[in-house]
C-alpha cells in the first residue's frame, strides 16, 4: 500500500513539473515597438507642414480638438498617457468673469438679486492646450487646444510626449 501512494505522489510531481515548465515558457510580454500611435488634427496641412486653424474672431478662444488612436496590432491601448505643451499662453485680466444670484419668483420670472465680480486674477497664466489626456478603453485619446483672438498670425508649437516618443504639430492661426 505504501508503494501505491510514492507513485501517485510521483505522478502529480511530474505533472506539477511539466505544466510549470509549460506555463513559464509563454512570453506574455509586450514589446513597447509594438506600440502604434496616430495623429488627426482634423486641420487642413499645406506643403510645409505646416496645418492651419482659422479662429473665430467673433469669441475670445476658438476650441479645437486633436485626437489620436494608440493600437497594439489591431487592439486599442487603454490608459496610455500623452503629455501635450504649447509654446503659446495668454495672461488674465484684472476680472474672469461674474457670478448672477438669480431666482425665481412666484409668478415663474426670473429674478437677479446680486451680482459678484471674480477678481484678483490679474497676471494668471492661461496655457493654450490641455497638458495629459490618456487614452480610453478603444484607444482613443483627445486633447483640447483654446488659442484666442489676439493670437491670430502666430504659429502655435504643439507637442505631445509620451514614454518614447514625441510628435510635434506646427499649427499656423489664421
Amino acid at each position: 500500500m505504501l508503494k501505491v501512494n510514492v507513485e501517485k505522489y510521483i505522478k502529480i510531481i511530474i505533472t506539477i513539473i511539466v505544466s510549470i515548465l509549460f506555463i513559464s515558457c509563454e512570453d506574455n510580454s509586450q514589446d513597447v515597438d509594438e506600440f502604434n500611435l496616430a495623429f488627426n488634427t482634423r486641420l487642413v496641412e499645406d506643403s510645409n507642414g505646416y496645418y492651419h486653424l482659422t479662429l473665430d474672431r467673433t469669441k475670445w478662444q476658438t476650441l479645437h480638438r486633436v485626437s489620436g488612436t494608440v493600437s497594439v496590432g489591431e487592439y486599442g491601448v487603454n490608459n496610455f498617457w500623452v503629455e501635450w505643451e504649447s509654446n503659446l499662453y495668454w495672461y488674465l485680466g484684472d476680472t474672469l468673469g461674474y457670478v448672477v444670484n438669480r431666482y425665481i419668483n412666484q409668478q415663474g420670472v426670473y429674478v437677479s438679486v446680486d451680482t459678484s465680480y471674480m477678481v484678483g486674477f490679474n497676471g494668471q497664466e492661461v496655457p493654450t492646450s490641455n497638458s495629459i489626456s490618456y487614452s480610453n478603453s478603444y484607444g482613443e485619446l483627445n486633447n483640447m487646444i483654446a488659442p484666442v483672438k489676439s493670437m491670430v498670425g502666430d504659429t502655435m508649437k504643439l507637442n505631445a510626449n509620451w514614454f518614447d516618443g514625441n510628435k510635434d504639430f506646427h499649427i499656423v492661426l489664421d
